[in-house]
C-alpha cells in the first residue's frame, strides 16, 4: 500500500470494439468498450449514465439487450446485469470474437469456427450453451449477421470471402454463397426483405439478394482500405451508410444507385461502427481515434453535419497540468490536441478551439491534422486573469513562436509571440509570472524574451554580456520561472548553469554551475525551492535567495520525465522511464513512498489540495487519477500509507472508479442502483477528520421540528372540531400503526367483536403483555451487536411526530403499580437510549440530529433520569461527553472567529 491509490481513468471514449445500441423506451443508449471495461451513453446528450467492471481481459465484442450487457473477453462471455456480473459463459476454447443478439437467444462465433447458442431465459442459472455448431475447417467467421424474416436463419461472413446461410435449430449449413474472393469484413441487412449488403477488404460494397443469390449493385470506396462497417437508413430515406480504415464516412443513395456525399473528415482513424437511429435522420459513427459522433442529415442537399460528439485523446498525451482548484486538466496530447478534462464531471470535458480548423482544412482540402498546431511540450497557466484576457501560453514541437489561449472561452487567443525574429529558433520553455501579465519564453538557441500577455508586445529580453552571441544560455533553455513578487526570473540550459536574473530590470543577479546537462526545473513559487533534474538522474533542489543547494534525492534508475512539488511545498514527486514514482520529503531529505507501474508515467500533476494526483504513461490515451489515502481516511499520518525506500508495484487506475460505478454527472435513470451507490459511498468515506463532528445531512425542518414540536401543536391545533359527514363512505376497518401499514382486523362477526372487546382493553391496559414495536426490536438488537447505525437510520426516517410518540410510550404511568419500578422494561428502554446517545455523541455522527432527539429525550424522560438511581450513572457520563466533544467543537470555532476577524479588520 502506498500514499496513492488507484482511483479511475478519465479521457476513454471508444475502442476498436463495434459498439452495441439499444432503444427503451424512447430513448436510445449506446453501449461501448473502452480495453478492458464497457460504458453507456444515452444518445440524446451522449452523456455517459453507466460503467461496467473492469475485466481480466480486453473486450473482443459487445451485444446489449434491455439490462443485460454481454462482453467477449478472451474465450469468456461475461453476463451483466445492469453493472453487476452475474453469470460467466466459459465454452469456447478460442477467443470469441463475435456476438449476436437472436431472438431470445445470443450466438457467439470464435476464431476457430466454433458458434454456441446461448438460452436468454435462465442465463444467470444455466451456463451451457443449448447449441453448438462447428463450422467447415477452410471458413474462418468474420462478421455473422440475422437476416429480416428468415426464422431461425444467420449468415456469417468469412476471411475466405464466401457467405454460409445456417439454420441454427437444425444445426445445419442450407446454402454457401461463394463470394467475390475478397475477405468479408461486414454484412448488415436492409429494410427491404432479402437483401444485404456486404462490405469486402478490397473497397467494395455488394448489395446482394440472398432468396436468388443475385448481385444488385456493386459500390465501390475512392479511398483505399477495407470497408469496416455498413448502416442502412430506416427513416424512409434510401440511404447506405459506408465506413472505412481511412476514417471516410460514404453516403450512398441507393434509389440512383450512386454516391450521394462524403464526410472526408469524419474521424482520425479507422472507422468501428456506424449505426442509424430508428426512424431518425441521425447517424451515429465511432472510431479508433477514441470518438463518438452523430450527424443527422437535415440540409437541404441532403449533406449530413455533426450534431454533437464526445472524443478524446486519440494520441498519448504529453504533458497534464491541474487547473481551476483541482477541479480541472489540462492536457496537451502528440494528436494535436489541447484538451480540458473535468474531474467531477465527464461531459463537461473538450478540446479547446483552435479557431475554424475545419474550414480551413475543407477550403484547402487538406486534413484537419495538418491544419491543427503541431503538439505541445510544454505550456504554463495562470488563473488569476482568467476573465480579463488569455491566460495560458503553449510551446510546441519545432515551432519558433508560443500561443496564447483564453480558457473562458476554451478558443486559442488572438496574440502570436515571437521570441528573437531576427534569428528564429524552436520555442523549448515557457512560464506566466504570478500576476498573470507576462509570459516569459525560452528558445533552443539560447534566447530568454518576456511578452504582455494582453497585447502579445515584447517587454524586453534577458542577455548575459559574457555569454558568445548576446543571448541568455550558450546552449539550449530547458526551463524558465519566476517567484511569487514579480522580483527574480529563474533559468536554467541544457549546459548545466542556472542563472536568476532581475525580473523589471532584466539583469543578472547570480548563476551557478551544476557540472552535468539540465533535464528539467521545477519552481515553488511559496518557499522559493528549484528542483532541477540532471542526466545523472539526481533530483537537486536549490534555496534561490540563499543561493545554495539543499537536497539531493536519487534513487531513479532510468530517465526522470517529469516533477512536480506538493501546494504545501513539503512533498516533490518524481517520475521515470523506470516505471517508478517516487515521493520525497524535503524537510526530512528522504524517500517517504515509491511505486512501480506496469507503463511508464511520462507526466504527473498534483491538485492543489493534494487530494488527487493525476498522470499520463507510455502508449495510454487517458488521464489516470489516484486519491490521496492521507485525505480520505481515518488516519492523517502518512507514515502508515507509506513504503519508505521500498518500492511496491501497483496497477494501474481503471475506468470505473469502482465495480459498477455511475458517473456523478448523470441524470439518467437507466439503473436504479442508489442503495448500492449510497453504500459504497458511506464504506468509503465513513471515516472522519479528527475534533470534527459529522452532520446528519437531514432537512433543517426535520430536526428543527422535533425541538419545536409543542410549538406547532400549538399553532396547528383545529379552531372547531371536526363536522360529521352526512353520509360517511364505506371503509375496511384498520388498526392505526406509527410505520403507515394498514393492519386489517380480522373477519370477525360484530357480536364477537363486541363480546371480546373488554378483555382487548384489558390487554391494551398491560403494557407488558404488547408486542414491541419497530422501534424497540432495532434499539434492543443495535445494543446487542454494539452497533447502532440501523437504528439511526430507522429514526432517521421517522417524523417528527411519530419520534416523539415513540419516546412518550416509553413513560412510565405511576398509576399503574403492577410493578416495581426497577422491574418495568419501560426504565430498560430508556437505559438503552442512554447508551445509544452515548455511543452516537462519542463518535459524533449526526450530531445536529442527535442533539435534538437528546433535548427532546430529556424533556419528556428527564424527571424518570432524576427518580432512578440506576439511570443518574449514565446520565453523568452522557453529560461528561457532551461537555468534552462539544469543547473541541467551540474552540475549534473560535479559532475560525479569530482568524476571519484579524483578516476582515487587516489594511492591505
Amino acid at each position: 500500500m502506498g500514499i496513492f491509490e488507484p482511483y479511475r481513468a478519465i479521457g476513454y471514449i471508444t475502442s476498436s470494439v463495434p459498439f452495441s445500441v439499444q432503444r427503451l423506451g424512447t430513448e436510445t443508449f449506446v453501449t461501448v468498450s473502452v480495453g478492458k471495461a464497457w460504458q453507456i451513453y444515452n444518445c440524446a446528450k451522449l452523456n455517459l449514465v453507466l460503467v461496467g467492471p473492469q475485466l481480466p481481459k480486453k473486450i473482443r465484442a459487445l451485444a446489449s439487450s434491455r439490462d443485460y450487457t454481454f462482453a467477449a473477453y478472451g474465450n469468456d462471455i461475461g453476463v451483466f446485469k445492469r453493472a453487476h456480473q452475474v453469470a460467466t459463459w466459459s465454452r469456447h476454447n478460442s477467443k470469441v470474437n463475435a456476438l449476436l443478439l437472436f431472438g431470445d437467444h445470443i450466438l457467439s462465433v470464435d476464431i476457430e469456427g466454433n458458434m454456441f447458442v446461448w438460452a436468454f431465459k435462465g442465463m444467470e442459472q444455466n451456463l451451457v450453451p443449448i447449441g453448438h455448431i462447428l463450422l467447415e475447417d477452410k471458413f474462418t467467421p468474420s462478421c455473422i449477421m440475422h437476416p429480416d424474416t428468415y426464422l431461425n436463419k444467420v449468415i456469417l461472413g468469412s476471411q475466405e470471402g464466401s457467405l454460409q446461410l445456417w439454420n441454427i435449430s437444425t444445426k445445419k449449413k442450407i446454402y454457401e454463397f461463394k463470394g467475390w474472393k475478397s475477405p468479408v469484413c461486414c454484412c448488415v441487412p436492409s429494410p427491404a426483405l432479402d437483401v444485404v449488403a456486404v462490405g469486402c477488404a478490397d473497397g467494395k460494397i455488394h448489395i446482394h439478394n440472398i432468396r436468388y443469390d443475385e448481385e444488385i449493385v456493386t459500390f465501390t470506396h475512392s479511398t483505399r482500405g477495407a470497408v469496416t462497417t455498413l448502416s442502412f437508413s430506416t427513416d424512409g430515406q434510401p440511404l447506405l451508410a459506408s465506413g472505412g480504415s481511412s476514417g471516410v464516412i460514404s453516403i450512398w443513395n441507393l434509389e440512383k444507385r450512386r454516391l450521394q456525399t462524403v464526410i472526408r473528415e469524419a474521424h482520425d482513424s479507422s472507422i468501428t461502427s456506424l449505426h442509424f437511429l430508428a426512424n431518425e435522420p441521425v447517424l451515429m459513427s465511432s472510431s479508433v481515434d477514441n470518438s463518438i459522433k452523430m450527424w443527422i442529415f437535415d440540409t437541404a442537399d441532403g449533406d449530413p453535419r455533426l450534431l454533437r460528439f464526445r472524443s478524446g485523446h486519440s494520441a498519448p498525451p504529453l504533458c497534464i497540468r491541474f487547473y481551476a482548484n483541482g477541479r480541472h486538466i489540462l492536457s496537451a496530447g502528440q494528436d494535436r490536441a489541447f484538451r480540458l478534462f473535468s474531474v467531477i464531471q465527464d461531459q463537461q470535458s473538450r478540446e479547446l478551439s483552435q479557431r475554424h480548423v475545419s474550414k480551413r482544412a475543407k477550403k484547402l482540402r487538406v486534413k484537419e491534422e495538418e491544419i491543427k498546431l503541431k503538439p505541445v511540450i510544454s505550456f504554463d497557466c495562470a488563473e488569476i486573469r482568467e476573465r480579463d484576457w488569455c491566460n495560458v501560453v503553449t510551446c510546441h514541437m519545432d515551432t519558433s513562436q508560443a500561443y496564447v489561449w483564453r480558457l473562458q472561452n476554451f478558443v486559442l487567443g488572438e496574440h502570436i509571440l515571437r521570441p528573437c525574429p531576427d534569428n528564429p529558433t524552436p520555442v523549448k520553455a515557457c512560464a506566466i509570472s504570478a500576476c498573470g501579465n507576462f509570459a516569459i519564453l525560452g528558445t533552443a538557441g539560447g534566447w530568454i524574451e518576456r511578452f504582455n500577455i494582453q497585447s502579445g508586445i515584447s517587454r524586453g529580453s534577458y542577455v548575459d554580456m559574457s555569454e558568445t552571441g548576446s543571448c541568455a544560455h550558450a546552449g539550449e533553455v530547458i526551463g524558465v520561472a519566476c517567484d511569487s513578487t514579480n522580483k527574480l526570473m529563474i533559468s536554467a540550459g541544457y549546459h548545466g548553469d542556472i542563472k536568476v536574473w532581475d525580473f523589471k530590470g532584466r539583469d543578472l543577479k547570480s548563476r551557478w554551475e551544476i557540472g552535468c546537462s539540465v533535464v528539467k526545473i521545477v519552481y515553488h513559487r511559496s518557499n522559493g525551492i528549484l528542483a532541477t533534474v540532471a542526466d545523472d538522474l539526481i533530483i537537486r533542489l536549490f534555496d534561490v535567495v540563499a543561493q545554495r543547494i539543499v537536497r539531493k534525492f536519487g534513487g531513479h534508475t532510468d530517465r526522470v520525465t517529469d516533477l512536480c512539488f506538493s501546494e504545501d511545498g513539503k512533498w516533490i514527486l518524481s517520475s521515470s522511464m523506470d516505471g517508478s514514482l517516487r515521493i520525497w520529503d524535503i524537510i526530512l531529505g528522504k524517500q517517504i513512498d515509491a511505486i512501480n507501474v506496469d507503463v511508464s508515467i511520462t507526466g504527473l500533476s498534483l491538485s492543489p489540495n493534494m487530494d488527487v494526483l493525476a498522470t499520463t504513461h507510455v502508449d495510454q490515451n487517458g488521464v489516470y487519477l489516484w486519491v490521496n489515502q492521507s485525505m480520505f481516511s481515518g488516519s492523517s499520518d502518512v507514515a502508515s500509507y507509506a513504503s519508505g525506500k521500498e518500492v511496491v508495484s501497483v496497477k494501474l487506475p481503471t475506468v470505473s472508479k469502482s465495480e459498477g460505478s455511475r458517473d456523478e454527472g448523470s441524470d439518467e435513470p437507466i439503473v436504479n442502483q442508489s442503495q448500492s451507490n449510497d453504500a459504497s459511498y458511506t464504506s468509503h468515506f465513513n471515516w472522519k477528520i479528527p475534533d470534527l463532528v459529522t452532520l446528519s445531512l437531514l432537512p433543517k425542518s426535520q430536526w428543527q421540528g422535533l425541538i419545536n414540536l409543542d410549538i406547532i401543536k400549538v399553532r396547528n391545533k383545529p379552531i372547531e372540531p371536526p363536522k360529521k359527514p352526512e353520509k360517511a363512505p364505506f371503509f375496511l376497518p384498520s388498526i392505526p400503526s406509527l410505520t403507515g401499514e394498514i393492519l386489517f382486523k380480522s373477519g370477525e362477526s360484530f357480536n364477537e367483536e363486541k363480546d371480546t372487546k373488554g378483555k382487548e382493553m384489558e390487554k391494551i391496559r398491560t403494557k407488558t403483555e404488547l408486542p414491541p414495536s419497530q422501534f424497540l426490536q432495532l434499539l434492543q438488537s443495535s445494543a446487542e451487536m454494539k452497533n447502532f447505525s440501523a437504528f439511526t437510520d430507522y429514526i432517521k426516517g421517522l417524523s417528527p411526530s411519530t419520534l416523539d410518540m415513540e419516546l412518550r410510550m416509553l413513560q412510565i404511568i405511576d398509576d399503574d403499580d403492577q410493578q416495581e419500578p426497577d422491574k418495568r422494561p419501560e426504565l430498560f428502554s430508556i437505559e438503552l437510549l442512554l447508551d445509544y446517545f452515548i455511543h452516537e455523541v462519542s463518535c459524533r455522527n449526526n450530531f445536529e440530529f442527535i442533539q435534538a432527539v437528546i433535548r427532546l429525550f430529556l424533556k419528556i424522560h428527564g424527571e424518570t433520569i432524576r427518580c432512578q438511581s440506576k439511570l443518574q450513572d449514565k446520565g453523568r457520563r452522557l453529560l461528561e461527553i457532551q461537555c468534552a466533544v462539544w469543547q473541541r467543537v467551540d474552540k475549534l470555532f473560535q479559532s475560525a472567529r479569530c482568524m476571519v476577524m484579524f483578516l476582515s479588520n487587516s489594511q492591505f
